[in-house]
């Protein structure tokens, strides 16, 4: 088993439980209390981890009216990108008082940075492992400069081709930098179920040999449950505390309580993944006396010949084996037998 990559206090890999991060995104909407807040309810929430974004509008694009610049499809229609980051953005003077407040909970704290001065400004404060997102695959440059912290990345692969993932991935590892794990990403907001694919995510454990999970867009649980159940390690999943407080990411993020759901689902269902085993469990020794087995169905008098119509295959379990069943017929008793008395060797001559 491949070495499990530490972030905090958590083993991340094969063997341990899921990892599970609360993404903030912009759902503080302008209101640093507000963003304490969802600190405080994606702990209570079950969350492993609280993750930001750490940007400005002019650090991730320019102020600009061209049609370039312009959104014309989907969650965020109309919009012009310089504004949208506007309203999106985690004011950097909040930054080191969330990832206080973070730890004080009890959470690891996590941010994405778009450029080498977020980058700079995340480890003045002591960051511990940074997030690349999907849109910043291709960033060859940036994905080079995070990687020479030598601190462990999580990677989103939204919209990456197989050769994309693998330029960032080399990149990771070129500057000697082997603590890396890869999230599949659909990155639509939200994303539907028909995009998700998540059968990538075992194939980029395979061809990467890495840590992998889900950044999940889509609406509800199902999306984040089932990677699990396909061998996720890690889920990423917007998080805010009410979507009527409006901003741009509240349509697709997840409330509290159906956040902590989702954790209780996960944490469900990687008990019933369990491991290979055909060791039986004291329940399931308990319902095999349940099972079928040979009973006299009929009184049987002492040197009388056992037939069909004396014998049958019957549940509960307490006689022999069905498989003798055959081997039986024709043979003798040994003794008088009542009818429902489950045989055993000693009645048959």
């Amino acid at each position: 088993m491949k070495e499990p990559l530490i972030i905090g206090s958590h083993k991340v890999g094969e063997g341990y439980p899921c990892y599970l991060i609360a993404e903030m995104s912009a759902n503080h909407a302008g209101d640093v209390d507000r963003a304490i807040k969802i600190i405080q309810a994606a702990k209570k929430s079950g969350a492993d981890c609280i993750k930001i974004q750490t940007y400005t509008p002019d650090t991730l694009t320019i102020d600009c009216d061209k049609e370039y610049f312009q959104i014309s499809k989907g969650t965020w229609n109309g919009e012009n990108l310089y504004t949208l980051y506007q309203k999106a953005y985690t004011p950097w003077e909040w930054q080191e008082r969330l990832k206080a407040e973070a730890e004080k909970v009890g959470l690891d704290f996590l941010s994405t940075p778009f450029d080498k001065t977020a980058v700079d400004f995340l480890e003045s404060i002591g960051v511990d492992f940074y997030k690349i997102a999907s849109f910043e695959l291709v960033d060859i440059p940036l994905i080079k400069y995070i990687a020479s912290k030598q601190k462990p990345i999580i990677m989103s692969t939204g919209m990456g081709t197989l050769g994309e993932i693998e330029e960032a991935v080399n990149t990771v590892l070129a500057q000697g930098n082997k603590k890396l794990c890869l999230l599949k990403c659909s990155s639509a907001y939200p994303a539907v179920p028909d995009d998700m694919n998540l059968r990538t995510i075992q194939n980029l454990k395979n061809t990467f040999n890495v840590a992998v999970g889900l950044s999940d867009h889509s609406l509800g649980a199902i999306g984040a449950v089932t990677a699990v159940a396909m061998g996720a390690n890690v889920i990423e999943k917007h998080f805010c505390i009410s979507r009527e407080i409006e901003n741009p990411d509240a349509f697709f993020s997840m409330e509290p309580q159906e956040f902590k759901n989702m954790v209780e689902d996960i944490r469900t269902a990687e008990k019933a993944m369990g491991k290979v085993s055909y060791h039986l469990s004291e329940r399931e020794k308990n319902s095999r006396l349940l099972r079928k087995s040979i009973f006299v169905v009929k009184a049987v008098k002492k040197g009388e010949v056992f037939t069909e119509k004396n014998l049958r295959v019957i549940r509960p379990g307490y006689g022999l084996e069905p498989k003798r069943y055959e081997e039986i017929l024709g043979k003798t008793a040994t003794q008088d037998i009542e009818e429902g008395t489950p045989l055993g060797w000693g009645l048959i001559k």
